[in-house]
């Protein structure tokens, strides 16, 4: 195991577990057969409902400032412990506190409607961010730069190529630092001319990061800018230590 250095406590997890009510009518067989192979996650039926548990009996404690990787196969439950940890799920069962907000930067979708220009986009998040407008001009115009959306900035979202959507998105979520940071590799910018650019002001908005809860599947990403790794596997935590030990154990495991 990994001798970390015990700070403050950001993040705690004692026998959480996620379940998720079913409502499809697909028959039983079929259905459990799809989740064991797509999810990972565990299916059961109680009380007449059908749920999958997505996440099972985690326990877990993060200090600050730590940089997480989570490793493990599509449907382990990486992404489903990012949802949970920044609030975006609620837990079924257990007990999860965190000290200060983890901000997800998981999913590729706006929080606004696409009938808005993309400017009013930038002004509406920035609200949600500081709850002000003050610095707002400084901001739009790094994200207007950097997107390299010029004119078009001022015509509604609705308008845009899905490239277009990606760096507008991206320049967007990657414009503020953030205390705590949960990130899912998928979350990424089009088109081929803007990964490079893009990649490195993902490299700088991680480092700007105080603590950071990163999933890949790429070992040189993890290693990269991860200390700490943590392997899941059908939505439980089988593995806690350093990076290096933690891509070891899921090579040797499951590959």
């Amino acid at each position: 195991m990994m001798n970390l250095k015990k700070t403050n406590l950001l993040l705690s997890l004692k026998s959480v577990s996620l379940e998720i009510p079913l409502l499809t009518e697909t028959p039983l067989t079929i259905k459990s057969t799809l989740i064991n192979s797509i999810t990972g996650g565990k299916f059961q039926r109680k009380k007449g409902k059908n749920y999958i548990t997505a996440i099972q009996n985690i326990n877990l404690k993060v200090y600050e400032g730590e940089r997480i990787g989570l490793i493990g196969h599509n449907g382990a439950g990486k992404t489903t412990f990012l949802r949970l940890i920044s609030g975006i799920y609620n837990i079924s069962s257990g007990h999860l506190t965190a000290k200060k907000k983890i901000y997800p930067m998981i999913d590729k979708s706006l929080l606004v409607s696409t009938e808005l220009s993309a400017i009013k986009a930038i002004k509406a998040h920035y609200l949600l961010i500081n709850n002000t407008l003050v610095g707002f001009d400084d901001f739009c115009q790094n994200i207007i730069n950097f997107s390299g959306l010029g004119e078009y900035i001022y015509l509604p979202i609705k308008t845009y190529s899905e490239g277009m959507i990606s760096r507008l998105q991206f320049s967007i979520l990657t414009g503020f630092s953030h205390e705590c940071l949960a990130l899912d590799e998928g979350f990424a910018a089009g088109d081929i001319n803007f990964q490079k650019k893009a990649y490195d002001r993902l490299s700088k908005f991680i480092s700007n990061s105080g603590t950071l809860f990163f999933a890949s599947h790429s070992n040189e990403l993890l290693e990269k800018f991860c200390e700490r790794g943590i392997v899941f596997n059908k939505g439980s935590i089988v593995f806690d230590g350093s990076i290096n030990e933690a891509i070891k154990f899921y090579i040797k495991k499951y590959e």
